[in-house]
């Protein structure tokens, strides 16, 4: 059974940084593509960025130069370092093995407010 576990979602002021983490069990880790995607209030689900099982990465242009991906192919986790948030980063983020997020996790919430 596919397992993904989000963590370190939190409030912070805009400018601030966050890292997430998810935690992945029940499939081959080191050999997948693993995703992160966001969804804001009343927006739909959106790709934030993706990174290989070598480690490439992509980002989506709201987010580039800001966040970035990585994985520990050993610990079977993918973080998500975010800095110099926004506002307009507040969603819930979720990690998933696919680009529309049909196998995620439950998500952590991120929220960016003064």
């Amino acid at each position: 059974e596919v397992r993904l576990v989000e963590s370190g979602g939190d409030l912070v002021q805009p400018g601030g940084s966050l890292r997430l983490s998810c935690v992945a069990s029940g499939f081959p880790f080191m050999y997948s593509w693993m995703y992160w995607l966001r969804q804001a209030p009343g927006k739909e689900l959106e790709w934030v960025s993706k990174i290989t099982n070598n480690g490439y990465t992509e980002y989506i242009d709201s987010v580039k130069g800001r966040f970035t991906a990585s994985r520990d192919n050993i610990r079977n986790t993918v973080t998500l370092q975010m800095n110099r948030l926004k506002t307009d980063d507040t969603a819930v983020y979720y990690c998933a093995t696919d680009d529309r997020g049909r196998q995620r996790g439950q998500g952590t919430q991120v929220t960016v407010s003064s």
